[in-house]
């Protein structure tokens, strides 16, 4: 089945998520737009509701509040939905900021 794969992904996230709303601009490898509306995140990663078809192995980039651009790799992408993980995990004091900022 191809859930399988990507369910055992989710189910093996180490990071607790913190649910959000944010529509951030995001930006494929080639750096064609990429409208992304974040729905969960950690200090690892996101899981983001998306139009566009994506495969597990893509590279994105996304603009977020306080941190800036940052890259992830897809991890899985399954109805609409892609769970990513940042290229490098943010800053526990910097991410309660960014928080605090896609909370308002």
């Amino acid at each position: 089945m191809a859930s399988q794969p990507a369910l055992k992904t989710i189910e093996a996230r180490q990071q607790p998520r913190d649910e959000v709303c944010y529509r951030a601009r995001g930006f494929t490898a080639a750096r064609e737009r990429l409208p992304l509306h974040v729905v969960n995140t950690s200090v690892g990663g996101f899981m983001a509701r998306t139009e566009a078809e994506h495969a597990q192995g893509e590279r994105v980039s996304l603009i977020l509040p306080v941190v800036g651009e940052v890259d992830a790799t897809i991890r899985w992408a399954l109805g609409g939905r892609i769970g990513c993980q940042f290229d490098r995990a943010i800053e526990p004091l910097v991410y309660r900021a960014m928080l605090t900022a896609l909370q308002r």
